[in-house]
């Protein structure tokens, strides 16, 4: 029999068990897609910064983690859409803040050095309602269960959080995540206030394989250590929006942990067009329900876009939703590849498309807008947040 050995592709992100004959011919694929290897452009960034904060009274924790958004319109409706004008981006991109008492403020944010070119009109999205994650036809997710995988980068910057949802480590104190997982249009999720964030942890550890200590044979099931969330930050696009198509697009939070983690984060970027995508695909791992106390992998190829939104049929269930979406590509600047998150996986959705009803599961894309505001929320300033 062949040995066995491990390859990987700069293009397709999960490591695969290949024979040595086959092995040759994927070598030269690689080499080959090499030579073409898609690479990160640098983005115009315009700078949002707040202009005026006001306190307003305490939350209210009465919501659920769950996606409620519908829409009138389909697709096709939305392509043909007026843009949203400098007022309207103005007041989607405001954001609330929930402190760790309950109290919680609302900034008005200004907007310098926006480019309305190629804003395109494939703004908006498709209609019904966005609520369970979806499987389409055979289950390619993976369970990532070795523990050399497990902590190690990329997989080791996927976190629980408390609410019952994923998410992803975006610098020593940040997490990502989407903005129905700590909100629901109205009132912040019960567990919101004293939301904390779980990352993996091993109880014993012999030569590199955790024990389970009732059937040493068997792995043992990670489990987690908590940090507490100090800050929460949601867009005004998500809050004002989530009962009309606006709220799609802003379906993403950041949450401020209370202490460094000390892990290693993965960077956010601007979505490339779908057609830049290296083969065409995304990836993502979060915690579906549907296997309690795994991290699930998956990746798959982007069906169709619009400015705001990534269609795809990534196979997903409960507990995914705020799962990074990241990409990788060749970054000329330092001659590495690198791996960005450029979306918030956010959940089911079903589409009108040229008439006719089309299921998708559904990422907000990181546009130049969305990440000068995520920039900021995380460094605290625009200087640092102009090269996407």
């Amino acid at each position: 029999m062949d040995e066995e050995v491990y390859a990987y592709s700069p293009t397709v992100e999960p490591i695969i068990m290949v024979a040595r004959p086959a092995l040759l011919i994927l070598l030269c694929s690689i080499k080959h897609v090499v030579m073409r290897k898609a690479e990160w452009q640098k983005s115009y960034v315009p700078a949002i910064y707040p202009k005026a904060t006001v306190t307003l009274e305490s939350a209210h924790f009465e919501g659920k983690a769950k996606l409620k958004v519908t829409s009138q319109c389909g697709l096709d409706c939305h392509k043909r859409a007026p843009l949203p004008t400098y007022e309207n981006l103005r007041e989607y991109l405001s954001y609330e803040t929930l402190y760790l008492n309950g109290s919680r403020t609302l900034t008005d944010v200004d907007i310098h050095g926006f480019i309305a070119a190629g804003f395109g009109h494939e703004q908006k999205h498709g209609n019904s309602v966005r609520t369970k994650r979806q499987i389409f036809g055979l289950d390619s997710r993976f369970s990532i269960l070795s523990k050399n995988l497990l902590f190690n980068y990329p997989f080791s910057t996927s976190v629980k959080i408390s609410t019952g949802c994923t998410g992803t480590l975006v610098s020593a104190k940040h997490v990502l995540t989407a903005a129905h997982c700590v909100h629901d249009g109205k009132n912040y999720v019960k567990n919101a206030q004293k939301m904390k964030v779980g990352f993996f942890k091993t109880k014993q550890v012999e030569k590199g394989r955790v024990i389970n200590q009732i059937n040493p044979l068997l792995p043992e099931k990670p489990r987690f250590h908590w940090i507490r969330v100090k800050r929460t930050y949601i867009p005004k696009g998500w809050i004002k929006g989530s009962a009309n198509d606006v709220g799609m697009d802003y379906d993403y939070a950041i949450l401020e942990l209370k202490r460094a983690h000390k892990k290693r984060f993965m960077k956010i970027g601007v979505a490339p067009p779908r057609e830049k995508l290296p083969g065409g695909r995304i990836h993502f791992s979060g915690f579906d329900n549907d296997r309690p106390g795994d991290l699930v992998y998956r990746f798959c190829l982007v069906k169709d876009e619009t400015y705001d939104l990534l269609y795809q049929h990534c196979d997903a269930q409960p507990g995914a939703s705020g799962s990074g979406v990241y990409v990788r590509m060749w970054n000329r600047q330092i001659r590495k590849w690198e791996r960005k998150v450029v979306g918030i996986f956010s959940g089911h959705q079903w589409v009108d498309k040229n008439g006719m009803k089309q299921d998708y599961n559904v990422a907000v894309r990181i546009t130049p807008l969305k990440y000068a505001q995520i920039c900021f929320w995380i460094k605290g300033n625009y200087i640092d947040c102009r090269d996407g």
